[in-house]
C-alpha cells in the first residue's frame, strides 16, 4: 500500500501526539520523583533548578530575577514564590543590583551552597543514574540533541511572530 500525503500526515500526527504525551508524563514524573529525591533537604524540583542555575560560574555575582526566569523558562510570577521560600530558608540572598537599583540580584548563600554541594547534588546524581538506567552515552547524547531541537522550535512558538522579527 503506497504512502499518501494524507496517510503520512496522519502517522506523523499520531507520533507527535504520543511524543508530546510522553513528554508531559516525563515532566510530571520528574517533578514528583525529583522532589522526592531532594525532599529531605527541604527542596523541590523548582528549588533544585534555581540552585542549579545559581551554581553556574556565570551566576557567581548574582543573576537578576528576569534573567533567572528566562533561563529557567518560567514566569516571573511563578519564580517569585519560589525565591521567597528559598530566601526564607536561607538558600539564596536577594540584593539590589548596584547597576540598576530597580533590579534585584539573586545569589546562593553559603548555607545554600553547602546544601547544594554536600546534600542535594549527591542525591540528584543518584537520581540521574536511576532515571537513565540502561541509557548508553550515545542514547543520552542523542536524547539531549533532539530535546534541544524541540526546545528551540518551542521557543519560536513562545516568542510569537512579532517577537521573532525583533529578535
Amino acid at each position: 500500500m503506497p504512502f499518501t500525503p494524507e496517510s503520512t500526515r496522519a502517522a506523523r500526527m499520531e507520533l507527535a501526539n504520543r511524543l508530546f504525551f510522553r513528554l508531559y508524563q516525563c515532566a510530571n514524573l520528574l517533578h514528583k520523583t525529583g522532589s522526592r529525591a531532594v525532599e529531605s533537604e527541604g527542596l523541590t524540583t523548582q528549588q533544585w533548578a534555581v540552585l542549579g542555575a545559581l551554581s553556574r560560574p556565570e551566576s557567581a555575582g548574582g543573576i537578576s530575577v528576569g534573567d533567572l526566569a528566562r533561563y529557567l523558562m518560567v514566569s516571573r510570577q511563578n519564580l517569585t514564590g519560589v525565591i521567597s521560600r528559598m530566601e526564607r530558608d536561607g538558600h539564596i540572598g536577594v540584593a539590589p543590583d548596584e547597576k540598576d537599583r530597580r533590579s534585584r540580584l539573586i545569589s546562593m548563600t553559603a548555607h545554600g551552597r553547602k546544601v547544594w554541594l554536600e546534600q542535594a547534588l549527591p542525591k540528584i546524581e543518584a537520581y540521574y543514574e536511576q532515571a537513565l538506567d540502561e541509557f548508553s552515552m550515545g542514547d543520552i547524547t542523542h536524547t539531549l540533541h533532539y530535546l534541544l531541537k524541540l526546545l528551540e522550535n518551542m521557543k519560536q512558538l513562545d516568542n510569537g511572530p512579532d517577537e521573532e522579527a525583533t529578535a
